[in-house]
């Protein structure tokens, strides 16, 4: 079906796929090709460069890029007119994207998705990088520059284009394989004293924003811990834990982790959910819970499993890929919330308690102090993050001990109900092997 705003607009050669972000290209004004033997004849036949576009149908900024360029009838009159245009689902063809995101990282010292390619007709890249704006702001170059320059090139000095091609593609191949058998301990040392040189002892996690929960790395924190008893790997496992929990990259009302977090905080987070991510994550929580026997590990691990089976499980017992950032009120607006929504939605007395545990992070401009929101600020959006792991109730409010859990599932499920009455983020329905063999490795884990 055409996505808003293209109806009336003739199909390209995309209807005809079955990935579902291919379906969702199927429409734009470009004349976009899938992978294969026709798109890189005619590329030769025509003497043209090829563009290739990779993502994936529940990424952001691939939804941002396509309504900004690729849905403009400019920029898909040139790509038509200069170049030929390649539509790559990543999730369907893992083989193309890991080859084309090695080169990207390598000749920009970053990746991410949208993927951006232009190359020649025999698969070889001079241009590489990922989201681009369709014009030049705030110093990132703009698609329409990059294009009109890149074609300057192909006419003026094609020559130096493939000799380009040629070295990146030459320093692009795989180096010699290592022989197998388990890591030394030397090895294993040296992995350990990077993480702890890039930790984030303040707020857990390695790195400064954007911020991602890395599960993986935090399964060989707690392991490296086990083998050595170095007290600080474990440490930095169950700090980095504790945050993710608490913050806004955790969905405190439905259960699932976010794809990232946008501050160093873990505050304002991307809010994609993948299978992936859920899986990993239970399977750090269940060995955090093996190694320390702490309650809290178990519970993130047990509903994030019930996140899954209750949103991404197929009828016949198979599981989704993924859940958007997006629905139809923006990036986001699934899952925050005003205060006159909390409000609503509780009343006034479960709304006080609601300040108690939890925190409201304002969206806009994250360097706002938690819980504070400029001006009357009932009307901006903002994400719950946990207050903490024992919030202290509100001077006046009854309830200790205990109640505390209580209280904050009753809230957790009355925000929930109020939350299911707007518009879903759209669903990956795609059932992929690989994720779906990692999330069964978790469940039997946990």
């Amino acid at each position: 079906m055409p996505r808003p705003g293209q109806e009336g607009r003739p199909p390209n050669r995309l209807v005809q796929e079955k990935s579902p972000y291919l379906l969702q290209h199927a429409y734009n004004p470009v004349d976009w090709y899938p992978w294969g033997d026709e798109a890189f004849a005619r590329a030769r036949r025509e003497k043209k460069p090829v563009f290739l576009s990779i993502g994936y149908s529940t990424c952001h900024w691939c939804h941002v890029m396509a309504k900004e360029s690729f849905e403009d009838p400019g920029v898909a009159a040139l790509l038509n007119r200069e170049f030929v245009s390649i539509k790559v689902d990543r999730e369907e063809r893992p083989d193309i994207d890991s080859v084309y995101m090695g080169i990207c990282q390598q000749m920009t010292g970053r990746g991410g998705w949208p993927l951006t390619i232009v190359m020649t007709t025999e698969k070889k890249p001079f241009f590489a990088g990922t989201y681009f704006p369709k014009e030049s702001r705030a110093g990132m170059p703009g698609l329409m520059d990059i294009l009109r320059q890149i074609l300057t090139l192909w006419h003026g000095r094609q020559d130096e284009l493939y000799q380009a091609a040629e070295e990146i593609t030459r320093l692009a191949r795989p180096g010699p394989i290592l022989p197998a058998g388990d890591p030394d301990r030397m090895l294993l040392d040296r992995g350990f004293r990077e993480l702890a040189a890039h930790f984030d002892p303040k707020n857990g996690g390695f790195g400064s924003a954007p911020k991602f929960p890395a599960p993986h790395i935090l399964i060989f924190l707690i392991r490296y811990w086990h083998l050595t008893g170095e007290t600080r790997a474990l440490d930095m496992a169950e700090q980095t834990l504790g945050a993710i929990r608490h913050g806004g990259i955790w969905d405190q009302v439905g259960s699932g982790l976010h794809r990232y977090a946008t501050d160093a905080r873990w505050r304002i987070p991307h809010f994609e959910k993948m299978l992936s991510d859920q899986a990993l994550l239970v399977l750090a929580c269940t060995e955090a819970y093996e190694a320390t026997r702490k309650p809290q590990y178990r519970t993130v691990a047990e509903e994030c499993i019930a996140y899954v089976l209750r949103d991404l499980q197929d009828p016949d017992g198979a599981f989704y890929s993924a859940e958007d950032a997006d629905s139809p009120g923006g990036e986001g607006a699934y899952y925050t919330w005003t205060q006159e929504e909390i409000d609503r939605a509780l009343g006034p007395g479960e709304a006080a308690v609601a300040s108690t545990l939890f925190t409201l992070t304002p969206m806009a401009g994250t360097g706002t102090d938690p819980g504070s929101i400029p001006g009357d600020g009932r009307q901006q959006r903002c994400v719950l993050s946990a207050a903490g792991t024992a919030p202290v109730p509100a001077e006046g409010l009854d309830i200790t001990g205990q109640d505390v859990a209580i209280k904050r599932d009753a809230i957790r499920s009355r925000l929930a109900a109020a939350r299911e009455k707007r518009p879903r983020p759209a669903r990956d329905d795609k059932i992929l092997t690989d994720t779906n063999a990692l999330f069964c490795t978790a469940l039997a884990r946990a």
